[in-house]
């Protein structure tokens, strides 16, 4: 696609690792090579840490050109991005500048200000939760646009760096629904992991020390209070990391240790069909937005999360899914009874998928950035 340049992307990476921020940006770059393709409009994407070795989706696409920046020593990569960014600047004099992450967000501003060239800072979730060093604060203050994925993760950006929640838009996470679809319990997992005539609770989290907050242990606890109600009761925690010794530990003291299945790392491409084991999709947690509990949903499945965290925009505040206490074991252990009698309309799988994707589906995204370019013309 010949033509003009009209919107440039400033990103760390995305290719060379995988995360939540990378799938974010991935959804972004699908969704606007799809707008692209029908209005004409065309992006520089400069990208400091990925190499043109990468497994990058969209290198045919004409709606970009991709400059890879990728140097050792890393400072000269970051010249290079700096002298790139400059340059792209002054020559193709794009409508807008997207920048990627914080801790670009100082040299955006740097370049683009003086040149009177609008900017928005994408934001995703902990990044901005605390308060930031001055500079990447004043970056974000002096921005035209701040994205961001929920509600909550606006506004504790605003309360932590003293933003103003006007210059703020959503843009939350997408789902796939052609991914991630309802089925049967797939027979060959449920006899990996010993799950027959079992009700299974499931949880997919780093098992790391530092994120504890996602509530695996928690779920854990709870397990000897819902065994009591549902005899049959099984939980099966996908993920890796270097708590799992501990998590094993909690397990075996409570009790439970017959109970608790950690599968370990599970695929990306094998996660549709793991959710489909699941009876309910668990994880007491503090997100900033929290995808897997959409994923869970498009597969039919019902969902608890945390109540004080941006949870709420997926599971809309209640209405598709439990919200309980992050860190309360009698309340999960309450609503995870409830969950598994299947009496709430909250259980009704057709529903949660059709409403979860009416709202959170690659679709609705496409149309939500659509709406967000058009404002930055």
């Amino acid at each position: 696609m010949a033509g003009k340049t009209q919107h440039i992307f400033v990103f760390l990476e995305i290719f060379s690792r995988e995360g939540g921020i990378q799938s974010y940006v991935k959804d972004i770059l699908q969704a606007y090579g799809q707008i692209a393709s029908k209005n004409q409009m065309k992006a520089q994407v400069l990208l400091l840490r990925d190499d043109p070795e990468c497994d990058n989706p969209f290198a045919d696409n004409e709606a970009f050109e991709f400059h890879y920046l990728k140097t050792l020593p890393p400072w000269r990569g970051r010249w290079r991005l700096a002298m790139t960014l400059l340059a792209l600047l002054v020559q193709r004099r794009p409508q807008w500048v997207f920048c990627g992450h914080i801790n670009l967000g100082p040299l955006v501003q740097l370049l683009c200000k003086p040149l009177g060239i609008p900017y928005t800072v994408l934001t995703y979730g902990k990044e901005v939760w605390e308060p930031l060093d001055p500079r990447a604060q004043k970056s974000l203050q002096k921005a035209d646009r701040i994205w961001t994925i929920s509600r909550y993760s606006r506004d504790r950006a605003c309360e932590e760096n003293g933003l103003d929640r006007k210059q703020f838009a959503l843009l939350p996470c997408a789902v796939n629904g052609t991914l991630f679809t309802p089925g049967p319990k797939p027979p060959e997992l449920v006899e990996r992991y010993g799950l027959a005539d079992s009700r299974v609770l499931m949880t997919v989290a780093r098992l790391w020390p530092g994120d504890i907050y996602k509530g695996v242990d928690v779920t854990i606890r709870a397990l000897p209070i819902i065994a009591q109600a549902i005899p049959n009761v099984k939980y099966l925690a996908i993920g890796r990391g270097e708590d799992r010794p501990r998590l094993e530990q909690l397990a075996r003291e409570l009790g439970v240790s017959d109970r608790v299945v950690f599968a370990g790392f599970v695929p990306a491409e094998e996660l549709s069909a793991h959710y489909r084991v699941a009876d309910a999709y668990i994880m007491p947690s503090q997100e900033g937005f929290g995808i897997v509990y959409m994923e869970a949903m498009a597969t039919g499945k019902p969902v608890l999360s945390g109540d004080r965290d941006g949870s709420a925009d997926p599971l809309q505040d209640g209405r598709l899914g439990w919200r309980v206490p992050h860190r309360d074991p009698e309340a999960v252990a309450k609503a995870c009874i409830e969950i598994l009698k299947g009496e709430d309309k909250r259980c009704d799988g057709e529903w949660l998928r059709q409403e979860t994707l009416a709202a959170f589906g690659t679709d609705a995204f496409t149309h939500r950035l659509q709406q967000l370019l058009a404002v930055s013309e």
